[in-house]
């Protein structure tokens, strides 16, 4: 599959429907990377006309400004800004719960206005429109799926239904934990936390957020964040519980669903 940059399409007077931003996790992280590949693979067969950065993308500066490195964020932004202005970008369609708040809630006031949609509205959009069919009698038919709330996706911009209606097209058992939608716990990675030490306590919280997913009895707990996926395969794994529970992202359920 070849993914197209904005660069190719610009040099030959075309432009993308959807800039897929694909983020510093999606990018460089070995397990995000396949969920970058599931959700270019659902384009692609949705025959959605889109295109990537590539080279031209730079973090979104969240987690500079998340740890208090104001000048750091604003260089960033600003560089971001000018390469997506100088592209004419309209639409901006991310996986990441932490770069769709900053680019949609954040770069307004820096001069970037685009209209940005997380991957599990733009999903449940196709799915509604019927770009995306899925098999009668599903991958995950029988399967237990818990969805695990991002807070960037949740608490920060209010989107609970849009990945569950998505969850629900699979034809599999949806079960919530008992703290969910706006009562959702953090997964321990949100505010740059993702990059630095937890300080001492008795429990790391993405071990007392995947015991809670765990404890539903699912097969599989759904995320939609990168950072999300990462903290909770640790706390699976620190179950030792990864041969019976499988952590995926909403977009690599749907790619394995076709």
């Amino acid at each position: 599959m070849v993914v197209p940059t904005m660069a190719e399409l610009f040099a030959n007077g075309e432009s993308p429907e959807v800039l897929f931003w694909v983020g510093c996790a999606g990018s460089f992280d070995q397990r995000a990377q396949k969920i970058t590949k599931a959700f270019a693979m659902i384009l692609e067969k949705a025959s959605i006309k889109y295109a990537i950065l590539g080279k031209e993308e730079m973090c979104t500066g969240d987690p500079a400004r998340r740890a208090g490195n104001e000048f750091m964020f604003q260089m960033m932004a600003y560089q971001n800004i000018q390469i997506l202005n100088n592209y004419s970008v309209k639409k901006i369609v991310t996986a990441c719960p932490h770069c769709f708040n900053i680019l949609k809630n954040e770069y307004p006031e820096l001069g970037g206005n685009y209209e940005v949609i997380h991957h599990t509205v733009f999903l449940q959009q196709l799915i509604d429109e019927g770009k995306i069919k899925l098999k009668e009698g599903g991958t995950f038919k029988g399967k237990k799926i818990t969805y695990h709330d991002s807070c960037y996706l949740g608490r920060a911009n209010h989107i609970y239904e849009a990945p569950r209606k998505v969850l629900e097209a699979l034809d599999a058992e949806l079960v919530e934990m008992k703290r969910c939608k706006s009562k959702g716990l953090c997964c321990g990675a949100g505010g740059a936390q993702m990059f630095k030490e937890e300080e001492k306590g008795t429990t790391r919280i993405n071990f007392e957020r995947s015991a809670e997913a765990i404890e539903t009895g699912a097969n599989i707990i759904a995320s939609a964040c990168p950072f999300c996926n990462t903290m909770m395969t640790d706390g699976v794994k620190n179950k030792e519980r990864e041969d019976d529970v499988k952590v995926m992202d909403v977009a690599e359920l749907i790619a394995a669903s076709f």
